[in-house]
C-alpha cells in the first residue's frame, strides 16, 4: 500500500510541554516508532504539523530587530528544516539499511486573493489564558483566538492548491524511498503573472495539504495522526461519543471546530471522496487505524 500520515504538530510536542529539544526528541522517537511498522511493510510518505514549534521560531523573530525579522514563509521553511531533520534521523536509526529515508523541503501554491487572507484562523504558538492573549493583541498587534480551554495567536491559512515538487516526491515514493515532505502543510508561495514563484505570509493547513499530496500521490490511505483518540461526534451538545466510522457523505466540516478538527473532517473527506480510505487518531495506534481497528474511519462507502 502506499500511505501519507500526517503527524499533528501536538502529536510531536504535547500540550503543555516547553519545546526543548529533549522534548521534541522524544516525542519523535515515540512517533517514529509507531510508524515503523508502516515504513516495514509499506510505501510511506510522512507529513507533518509545525504549529507549535513556528509559533515559538516566530516569537524567537519578533526578538530581533525589525530590519533582521523574516516573514512566516521562511519560518515555516525553517521549522520544515528542523522537524524534517528529527525525523528523518530517528527513522533512520530504526530502519537501518533496510529502507532509504529522506526529506523534502516542499513548497505549496496557494491563491493569492485567497479570501482567507482577511481572516486569520490557524492557531500556532504557546498556549496563553485570555489575560495573557489580550496582552499579546495590545503589545504585539497579533490577533488571538481560542484553542481549547486556552488562546493562540492566529494567522491567515490560505487554501493549497498546487505542490511544484509532486514529481520528485512521486519518485522518491517510488524507489521505495520513506519520504518526509510538505512540513507544516508546506511553505506557502504563490504565482506571479509570469509562473514565478514568491513567497506569502500565511500558514498552510497540514491536513488539507496532506489529503491534496495523498490525492496527487494516488495513496490508498491517509493517516490523520493526533493526539485525541477518535472524532467525537455532539461534542457541542455535552453528550461527546467516539464516531468510528463515517460515510463522507455525511460528514459536515462546518459541525466542528475550526482551526482544529474541523480541517480534519475536510481533508478527510476530500480524500474519501477521491476513492481513498482515511482514518483520524492518536498517532501511537497508526497500525490500528490503518487496520480500521481504531480511530474514526472514513470512506466513501460502507466498509
Amino acid at each position: 500500500m502506499r500511505i501519507v500520515a500526517a503527524l499533528g504538530g501536538n502529536a510531536l510536542l504535547r500540550r503543555g510541554e516547553t519545546m526543548t529539544l529533549e522534548h521534541m526528541r522524544l516525542n519523535i522517537r515515540s512517533a517514529v516508532n509507531a510508524l515503523a511498522p508502516l515504513a516495514h511493510a509499506h510505501q510511506l510518505v510522512i507529513t507533518h504539523g509545525n504549529g507549535p514549534q513556528i509559533g515559538i521560531i516566530a516569537l524567537q523573530n519578533e526578538a530581533g530587530s525589525e530590519e533582521a525579522r523574516n516573514p512566516l514563509d521562511v519560518l515555516g521553511a525553517q521549522s520544515q528544516g528542523m522537524i524534517g531533520y528529527l525525523i528523518e534521523q530517528e527513522m533512520r536509526n530504526v530502519l537501518g539499511n533496510e529502507r532509504a529515508v529522506a526529506t523534502l523541503l516542499t513548497q505549496v501554491v496557494v491563491g493569492a486573493d485567497d479570501a482567507a487572507f482577511l481572516h486569520p484562523s490557524k492557531p500556532i504558538g504557546l498556549h496563553y489564558d485570555e489575560t495573557q492573549a489580550r496582552e499579546m493583541e495590545r503589545e504585539r498587534g497579533w490577533k488571538m483566538m481560542r484553542d481549547g480551554a486556552k488562546w493562540r495567536r492566529a494567522v491567515v491559512s490560505p487554501r493549497p492548491l498546487d505542490i511544484p515538487d509532486i514529481d520528485v516526491i512521486e519518485a522518491l515514493v517510488a524507489k521505495n524511498v520513506v519520504t518526509i515532505c510538505l512540513g507544516g502543510g508546506g511553505v506557502p508561495v504563490a504565482r506571479s503573472d509570469d509562473g514565478a514563484l514568491h513567497g506569502v505570509e500565511a500558514v498552510i493547513d497540514k491536513d488539507l495539504a496532506s489529503s491534496l499530496l495523498a490525492q496527487r500521490l494516488h495513496a490508498d490511505a491517509l493517516l490523520l495522526l493526533t493526539d485525541v483518540d477518535a472524532v467525537y461526534d455532539d461534542w457541542r451538545e455535552g453528550k461527546s461519543k467516539p464516531l468510528r466510522r463515517a460515510l463522507a457523505s455525511s460528514l459536515d466540516p462546518m459541525r466542528y471546530e475550526a482551526g482544529t478538527m474541523r480541517p480534519k473532517i475536510e481533508a478527510a473527506k476530500s480524500f474519501a471522496m477521491a476513492g481513498g480510505l482515511c482514518a483520524i487518531g492518536k498517532l501511537e495506534q497508526a497500525a490500528a487505524l490503518l487496520a480500521g481497528k481504531a480511530g474514526t474511519l472514513v470512506s466513501v462507502e460502507d466498509e
